[in-house]
């Protein structure tokens, strides 16, 4: 909220940098306990869990909904900070409502940390925290000196110990005396279902890019005379999502234990967004780059890759509280999202090779690749079940 009350102020790039800081250490709160919160709510082996947190995601998506069409409106009829306020007041209410409700209604498990500090935990991760701040520092200064210290190059780094980071973080919980062996086991269970996920997030976080430029320099956005802003092609991803949400929350639930295990729906799920890259090949092979093509084909591509997303996301969420060492729950959840990290690092450095000439090979690859790994996860999904040790 205090990020967002520093972009609403006209201070420069003193109030953006702020403002990124504050809005990077609030999500770094908010987002893996509020997950983690909804994992709790349920007992183990209750089936309800998968439709939980894909209800969990329509009400994420309904606000992702409302956002490009509000506030990219108010930003570009009003101006910016007026919409960055907008953000402010609405975290402001769902902090008074979380406040209000939230000890009433979460479990009691929640209110208390299961991995709480031991005596001298404190100053070892203040070390590690000033340690890591100054060797990045050090680094910095070193490409500085080397005259290297360029954008592209500090998005390379920035990429580097993005995938670097889950690597530790597994470590630490592979090698933690906290851990149980059937806690450790599942952890192994857990790594190529992040290995999919980070492919999944890597697709599907290209809607913000490649797909935006596709609406904006090659669609036909001309409509009878209105013009479609390519801002609210934004708002496909999470109409989708509100409309698939039921029929996935009723479906989960009617099947019950008849469902797909959790890997198995990773590998539908890595298919479908490898095809939802493979109908983008379609106009571009029938009419060329330079053509604007009808937003069908990009309504078309949302559609589909948002039926890989509910296959994936919630249920990413789901068994990532199922399979998460009772010491590392909150650390775990923090995994998920250095999955979706993973993708954008990853998203960082193949989207050099996109340009409007290479559009068929671009999407073709990403799409063929994407499928390639979901055959091969549905092959391993018996293995990885032997791994959750008895978690679906």
């Amino acid at each position: 909220m205090f990020g967002h009350i520093c972009l609403a102020l006209p201070f420069g790039k003193v109030a953006l940098f702020l403002s990124i800081v504050l809005i990077i250490l609030g999500t770094g709160l908010l987002k893996p306990n509020v997950s983690e919160m909804v994992g709790t709510l349920y007992a183990p082996g209750d089936l309800r869990r998968d439709s939980g947190f894909t209800i969990f995601v329509f009400g994420i998506n309904l606000g992702s909904l409302v956002a490009p069409l509000l506030v990219g409106f108010v930003g570009q009829h009003i101006n910016f900070h007026f919409g960055f306020s907008l953000a402010a007041i609405g975290m402001f209410f769902g902090l008074v409502q979380y406040l209000m409700g939230g000890r009433k209604f979460l479990s009691k498990d929640s209110l208390y940390p299961n991995n709480p500090l031991e005596p001298g935990d404190a100053k070892r991760l203040s070390i590690y925290t000033i340690t890591g701040i100054v060797g990045f520092a050090l680094i910095l200064l070193l490409m500085f000196v080397m005259n290297a210290l360029t954008l592209t190059n500090f998005i390379s780094l920035l990429s580097i110990i993005v995938i670097v980071t889950p690597i530790v973080y597994f470590v630490i919980m592979l090698t933690s005396k906290k851990v149980t062996k059937e806690e450790r086991s599942r952890v192994w269970s857990y790594v190529p279902l992040f290995i999919a996920a980070a492919i999944f997030w890597a697709i599907e976080e290209q809607g913000a890019v490649v797909l935006a430029l596709f609406a904006g320099d090659q669609t036909q956005n001309n409509l009878g005379g209105f013009m479609i802003p390519a801002s609210w092609y934004q708002s496909l991803n999470p109409l989708f999502i509100l409309l698939y949400t039921p029929i996935f929350a009723i479906l989960w639930t009617k099947l019950g234990k008849k469902q797909p295990s959790s890997p198995m729906k990773f590998a539908y799920g890595l298919v479908i967004a490898g095809l939802s890259y493979l109908l983008m090949v379609v106009p571009v092979s029938m009419f060329g780059a330079h053509v604007r093509v009808s937003p069908l084909w990009l309504v078309g591509s949302w559609a589909i890759i948002e039926i890989a997303e509910l296959l994936i996301s919630p249920i990413g969420l789901s068994v990532t509280t199922k399979l998460a060492p009772r010491a590392f729950q909150s650390s775990m959840m923090s995994m998920w999202f250095l999955a979706d990290s993973a993708g954008q690092a990853v998203n960082s450095q193949i989207i050099k090779f996109y340009t409007p000439e290479t559009e068929i090979q671009y999407f073709a690859a990403i799409g063929l690749f994407s499928i390639l790994f979901g055959i091969v996860l549905a092959f391993c999904v018996k293995p990885i079940k032997r791994l959750m040790a008895g978690v679906d």
